[in-house]
């Protein structure tokens, strides 16, 4: 379950693609970490998003996040924006994460947001501007590379992630 500003939203259960390709993201990004200040988490992890636009309370169970800034983290949660956030679609969250979600992520201050697509075999990648506005940086489709924006050395091969 995931809280926002006195709302309870229900999380489907996982689908079997979601869970490889969950994993999949997982392992590249920790291994990425290994040499980094940065550590990744991955689902179920509550995020409590505190941002300077941010108002309310909102509890998050992202997918899979980035934390760099450590002093957040607390024994069952972690308190402010992460680096990074990547949320998987499932046929019955789609509308919730494409734009409810990523409107609290962009102004919670998330940097980058990719949204995973297992049905459409698609990543949208978003990354905050200089008005902190998110701006698509990133759109494929069925192969090719998505980068990532912010953390340079993370490349995903989108063939062998939704294989």
């Amino acid at each position: 379950m995931e809280f926002s500003d006195g709302a309870i939203f229900m999380a489907p259960s996982p689908s079997t693609m979601h869970q490889r390709i969950s994993g999949r993201l997982y392992v590249q990004f920790f291994n990425y970490m290994k040499s980094k200040d940065c550590e990744v988490f991955h689902a179920p992890f509550d995020v409590e998003l505190q941002g300077e636009r941010l108002e309310g309370t909102h509890i998050v169970i992202p997918d899979l996040l980035v934390i760099c800034d450590k002093e957040g983290l607390k024994e069952t949660k972690y308190v402010g924006a992460p680096e990074l956030i990547i949320e998987i679609l499932s046929p019955s969250n789609q509308a919730h994460d494409l734009v409810f979600k990523m409107n609290l992520y962009m102004q919670a201050g998330v940097k980058e947001y990719w949204i995973v697509n297992p049905m459409l075999h698609t990543i949208q990648a978003y990354q905050l501007d200089q008005d902190d506005q998110y701006r698509q940086n990133q759109v494929l489709k069925d192969r090719g590379t998505i980068k990532s924006a912010i953390f340079e050395g993370v490349n995903v091969d989108l063939e062998a992630l939704f294989a």
